[in-house]
């Protein structure tokens, strides 16, 4: 017969509710929106209007709207997140509340990053990313949403489908426009003429 665990050994992250949990997590994004505005990033594209989805990449207008071809790069963060906070915790079990709530404060601090002179200078080394001047506001808040949607599809769907996803859309993503997750991260690492070369079509 299954014995129940005493209360002194729930653990303490499954003691606060799910809810809570959304709330701390809008809280960080919101945050974030905040951050960006006083960095001085647009809060939506110069050009006055706002698009669900802007799909020219070397544009004014990239990184601007509320999606483009580098959403499916944070829809693999979220992926990522998921698995990686549950390898790290599989000895110590934490409540998926608050896994989320890290993965949103990891995917935040990458966005708040990404948009400093530091990292927009860098990723201006590469080919495709000439002119870049950092996302704007609404376009950054729905890079971390598309986060969560990854972590979400994650937690639900079984490995071999979330793999087949991930692999998918650094595929498609890579041939028509010559750019993907993985790709991004060698320019920011180590930028090589090759790629940007061979990004720009050379």
């Amino acid at each position: 017969m299954l014995q129940r665990r005493p209360s002194s050994a729930v653990r303490w992250s499954e003691t606060i509710s799910f809810r809570t949990y959304v709330l701390i997590g809008a809280g960080l994004v919101i945050l974030q929106a905040l951050v960006l505005l006083a960095m001085g990033q647009p809060p939506v594209c110069a050009c006055g209007y706002i698009k669900i989805w802007h799909g020219v990449v070397s544009s004014p207008e990239n990184s601007q709207h509320l999606t483009d071809w580098y959403t499916p790069s944070h829809i693999i963060h979220g992926f990522g997140f998921y698995f990686a906070l549950w390898w790290l915790t599989r000895n110590a079990p934490m409540s998926i509340g608050l896994r989320l709530v890290l993965a949103i404060g990891l995917e935040v601090s990458w966005e708040l990053l990404e948009n400093t002179p530091l990292i927009i200078d860098r990723y201006r080394q590469s080919g495709l990313a000439q002119g870049y001047a950092g996302d704007s506001m609404i376009n950054s808040v729905f890079d971390t949403l598309s986060m969560v949607l990854g972590f979400a599809l994650a937690r639900v769907l079984p490995v071999w489908v979330i793999v087949t996803l991930a692999v998918s859309m650094e595929v498609v993503t890579g041939y028509i426009i010559r750019d993907n997750l993985l790709l991004n991260i060698i320019q920011l690492i180590y930028p090589t003429e090759f790629i940007s070369n061979w990004q720009l079509g050379k």
